[in-house]
């Protein structure tokens, strides 16, 4: 059963992979553009989500707009993970002053909702699709920094690295050769989950207005402008919604299963 879940998570992740690179093959519906004539059509054969308030099919927008949405993702991570590991290893290998003042500056950020964080960020940048993930992938450096350093000092002090500093190894070559990738596991895992987290982090920005700019179909956009139906127009908000929440859960699970691999 258990196997059965993870199968249905990367289904799940890799049709909407799909829907990023190739859009056309799933709708023939422009996202942008609407028959008024149409609008606020509840679910059926010819559109599969329905309409919205000026005619445009939703399953069109929801296809369209994960490009933006995992694009924002995948940038979020990669600040994360890039900073985060880079951080994590030095502090972690060197064990001095520096690993000292990254922890404690760590433990604040940690301290801080990475939501808060992010909109701290945004305000400083500005509003925006790619301000929004670089703002998310801020808020998560803390958490890749914790991880990668609790494994670069777990590695550390193993037999074999000792071996290689003991038999005249230059300390960035063990740290290149012996020390990162054995450290990777747990990080990897932790990305995994990021990403889920990312899309929604970058959807809930996007329904309060810092993300991307209407018309644009980005998922946290399509559920803010639904709210206003939500009586009676249920499926504009919960449709993509539903989509939101089912990468967040298939990436979870991902995640979990990634780090069990590598414990």
């Amino acid at each position: 059963m258990k196997r059965i879940g993870l199968i249905v998570s990367w289904l799940a992740v890799a049709l909407v992979i799909a829907w990023a690179l190739l859009p056309g093959v799933f709708t023939s519906y422009d996202p942008l553009v609407g028959v008024p004539a149409q609008k606020l059509e509840p679910p059926g054969a010819a559109h599969l989500f329905g309409t919205d308030a000026v005619g445009r099919d939703l399953f069109a927008r929801v296809v369209h707009g994960s490009v933006h949405s995992l694009s924002g993702a995948v940038v979020a991570v990669a600040v994360g993970l890039v900073l985060g590991t880079l951080l994590g290893l030095v502090a972690g290998s060197t064990r001095n002053i520096f690993d000292a003042i990254v922890m404690r500056v760590v433990d604040v950020l940690l301290s801080v909702p990475g939501l808060l964080l992010a909109l701290t960020v945004i305000i400083l940048l500005g509003p925006g699709t790619v301000h929004v993930a670089i703002a998310v992938g801020i808020g998560s450096v803390a958490a890749f920094a914790r991880v990668s350093r609790s494994e670069v000092v777990r590695v550390r002090n193993t037999d074999y690295v000792e071996a290689a500093f003991g038999s005249g190894g230059r300390f960035l070559s063990v740290l290149w050769r012996h020390i990162l990738p054995n450290s990777l596991g747990p990080v990897v895992a932790l990305a995994a989950l990021q990403f889920g987290v990312a899309i929604l982090a970058i959807s809930t920005l996007g329904f309060l207005g810092y993300g991307a700019e209407p018309p644009t179909p980005e998922w946290g956009l399509l559920i803010s402008e639904g709210r206003n139906y939500l009586a009676t127009s249920w499926w504009l908000t919960s449709l993509p919604g539903i989509v939101v929440v089912t990468v967040v859960l298939a990436a979870s699970r991902i995640s979990r299963s990634i780090a069990k691999e590598g414990s």
